[in-house]
């Protein structure tokens, strides 16, 4: 695993970790989750089967560190990991379309949506759920995704210079 990409997606994580955190719960206890951005923009700038483990266990675990949801740690986990696999298996269907800020962008809500179901889905099993699973996905994970893929819109394309300037990933 080269250095480099690890410092890059440790700095990812680091990042996306501060914003998770000082984002406030707007929704018995979830919040968009800006961890999730960060984790697909790393699968995407460093999309290797190795990395991907790191970032989705790393995320999940940061994740649950910062949780607002109550017992939401085992879910997080749950959900990142999965998350992340089922992210780089879409982002390796749509491989002709790397680079794209339309992809990023689509790709993002996809997996905002997946990610919030698989959380939801988790939760209600494994603690069970502080309202109605409709509820619970209409008013956060619904407004997640528009957030998350506003986010990488604006996000994919700054990262992407300063890495091709920066000679962390090749110019597609």
């Amino acid at each position: 695993m080269n250095t480099k990409n690890l410092v890059a997606l440790a700095l990812l994580m680091g990042m996306g970790v501060v914003l998770h955190a000082v984002v406030p719960p707007f929704v018995l206890g979830m919040k968009p989750d800006m961890m999730l951005t960060m984790m697909f923009l790393g699968i995407i700038l460093f999309p290797e089967k190795k990395n991907i483990l790191l970032v989705g266990l790393v995320t999940g675990i940061l994740s649950a560190m910062t949780t607002g949801f109550p017992g939401g740690q085992i879910p997080n986990l749950i959900d990142k990991l999965l998350t992340a696999f089922i992210f780089f298996g879409l982002l390796t269907v749509f491989k002709k379309y790397q680079g794209s800020v339309v992809n990023a962008a689509v790709l993002t809500a996809v997996g905002t949506l997946v990610s919030g179901t698989i959380f939801l889905t988790s939760a209600y099993f494994i603690v069970g759920l502080p309202g109605a699973f409709v509820g619970m996905f209409t008013l956060a994970v619904l407004p997640a995704i528009a957030f998350n893929t506003v986010f990488m819109v604006i996000l994919f394309p700054v990262a992407l210079t300063i890495l091709r300037r920066t000679n962390l990933v090749a110019t597609h």
